[in-house]
C-alpha cells in the first residue's frame, strides 16, 4: 500500500522510556489518527496506520507501537512491569534459528493488576499479543523478492493488541482478581517467537509463578464464524470456563486441544504453563498489504475481548490454581534439533487462505511435487489425508505429520461440487531442501 498517510502534521515528540538507547523519536499522534473511535478498534486503527511502516521488531514503527501500548497501560492506571520500573522489556532480536531475525534490540512492553489476595497475588495469569509484523515485506510475506511495500498488519497481529487492551480496560473496572494479572505485547514473534522466548527466560515478575497463558493472535475477523481456541487440553478446567463464557456472547467456538503452535503461547506451554490461544482464522490478507483496519471486524473483536475477560476474571477468582496437563500436542525441537517438518510428509500444495466452511482450499500446487502428480489443482478444497479429517491449515499440518515420506493415502477432496478421493504418494521435506 502507498504511504499516503500525512506524517508531519500527526507528529508528536514521544521520550521513549525503559530502553538502553534512551532516543527521542516523532510518532503519530494517536488522537489524529484513531479520532472518533474507541477501543478496541482504535487501537487497531493506530497500530496499522501507515506511519508506522508495519512495525517491523526493532524498527521506529515498533518502538512508536510500543509507546502507544505503554501509554494505553498507563491510562488504565495498570502498574508498570518491565525492566527499571518501567513498561519495557529489551530483547534481543538476533536468532541462530531464523537467518531472517532483523537483529538489533525490540521491547515487550508489558503492565500489572495486582491481586487483591494476599495470599494468591503472587500467582500470575499472563494475557499477550504480539504488535511486531513484516515492515515492508520480504520473508515470509506474499510478495515476490525485492518487492516493498507496508504490511500493517491490522490482523496480525493489531487485533490481538487492541483485544488485550479492551480485556484490560474491562478488567480494571471491574472488582480486583484474586491473582495477579500480566498484560504483554510481545515483539519478535514473526521472526521466531524472539520476545515471549525472552520473557520466560527473564521474567519480570519475581518470584511469582505463572499459572496460565492466554494468547491472541489474528482475532479481528470474526463476522459470524466459530471462534478458534486451542490449548483446551492444557488445563482440566479450560473448558468448563469456555464454554459458559461463549455462550453468553453469542459466539460458537471450535476447540483444538494442543497446546503448542506458531505463536507465543507455544513459549509457555514448554515451560509447563497452561496455554489458550485464540483465533479467528486464516484469510487470504494473511502476510499481504492487504491486511487494513478497514477489514476488521469491530464488533466481532469486542465479542472476542469479552470472552477472554470473563475466563480471565474465571481462572483469576477460582480457590484453585488450573489443573496442567502436559502432552497436549507435538512440542517444538529443542535448539540446534532439525526441524520435524524437514523429516516429515510433502505433499507440495499451496494454500489460499481464503477461509471456506470446511477445508483447505489451494491456490495452486508445486510443479512436480506429490500433489502436482496425483492431480490436484488450483481451487481444489482438501478435505482429508489418510484417516485424518482436514478442517483447517492446523489440521492439515497435523494430517501430513502423522504419515512418512513414501507412504501413499488416500487424499479427500472438493472440486466445484464433487467430493473425489484420489492415491496420493507423500514426498520428503528433506529431500525439498536438498
Amino acid at each position: 500500500m502507498p504511504t499516503t498517510a500525512p506524517r508531519l502534521s500527526l507528529a508528536v515528540v514521544c521520550v521513549l522510556m525503559g530502553s538502553s538507547l534512551a532516543l527521542a523519536q516523532t510518532c503519530p499522534a494517536p488522537s489524529a489518527i484513531a479520532k472518533g473511535l474507541t477501543l478496541p478498534l482504535a487501537a487497531v486503527r493506530y497500530l496499522a496506520d501507515d506511519a508506522l511502516a508495519g512495525r517491523l521488531a526493532g524498527s521506529a514503527g515498533e518502538r512508536c507501537a510500543g509507546d502507544y501500548i505503554a501509554g494505553e497501560f498507563r491510562r488504565l492506571g495498570l502498574r508498570p512491569a518491565g525492566a527499571a520500573g518501567t513498561f519495557f522489556q529489551d530483547v534481543p532480536l538476533a536468532s541462530v534459528l531464523n537467518p531472517h531475525a532483523a537483529g538489533g534490540t525490540g521491547r515487550n512492553v508489558m503492565a500489572a493488576l495486582d491481586g487483591a489476595n494476599a495470599a494468591l497475588k503472587g500467582e500470575w495469569i499472563v494475557v499477550g499479543a504480539h504488535y511486531d509484523h513484516l515492515g515492508e515485506g520480504g520473508s515470509p510475506s506474499s510478495l515476490a523478492p525485492g518487492d516493498r511495500a507496508i504490511h500493517n498488519g491490522a490482523d496480525d497481529n493489531a487485533s490481538g493488541v487492541a483485544a488485550m487492551l479492551e480485556v484490560a480496560e474491562r478488567l480494571v473496572a471491574a472488582a480486583r482478581p484474586s491473582r495477579s494479572v500480566l498484560f504483554i505485547a510481545f515483539t519478535g514473534e514473526e521472526t521466531g517467537l524472539l520476545g515471549s522466548a525472552h520473557f520466560v527466560a527473564n521474567p519480570t515478575i519475581g518470584p511469582g509463578v505463572m499459572t496460565a497463558m492466554i494468547n491472541m493472535d489474528m482475532v479481528g475477523r470474526l463476522a459470524g464464524g466459530s471462534l478458534i481456541v486451542s490449548g483446551v487440553d492444557t488445563a482440566d478446567e479450560w473448558r468448563a470456563l469456555l464454554d459458559p463464557a461463549a455462550a453468553r456472547a453469542g459466539v460458537t467456538l471450535a476447540m483444538r486441544g494442543e497446546g503448542y503452535g506458531p505463536s507465543d503461547h507455544s513459549s509457555f506451554y514448554v515451560k509447563d504453563v497452561p496455554v489458550l490461544h485464540f483465533f479467528t482464522n486464516t484469510h487470504g490478507d494473511y502476510h499481504k498489504p492487504s491486511d487494513d483496519w478497514e477489514k476488521i471486524d469491530g464488533p466481532g473483536l469486542e465479542k472476542v475481548a469479552a470472552i477472554v475477560t470473563e475466563v480471565v476474571s474465571a481462572a483469576a477468582r477460582r480457590p484453585a490454581r488450573l489443573t496442567l496437563r502436559r502432552g497436549a500436542g507435538q512440542p517444538p525441537p529443542p535448539p540446534g534439533a532439525p526441524s520435524p517438518a524437514s523429516s516429515s510428509a510433502y505433499l507440495g500444495s499451496v494454500p489460499d487462505f481464503t477461509p471456506v466452511d470446511r477445508g483447505v482450499k489451494l491456490s495452486g500446487v508445486t510443479p512436480g511435487s506429490p500433489a502436482d502428480q496425483a492431480g490436484l489443482r488450483t481451487g481444489d478444497v482438501v478435505l482429508g489425508i489418510g484417516t485424518h479429517d482436514v478442517a483447517d491449515l492446523q489440521a492439515m499440518t497435523d494430517a501430513l505429520r502423522a504419515y512418512k515420506p513414501g507412504e501413499t493415502v488416500a487424499l479427500r477432496f472438493l472440486r466445484g461440487t464433487e467430493t473425489r478421493t484420489i492415491q496420493v504418494t507423500l514426498g520428503s521435506r528433506a529431500a525439498i531442501a536438498r
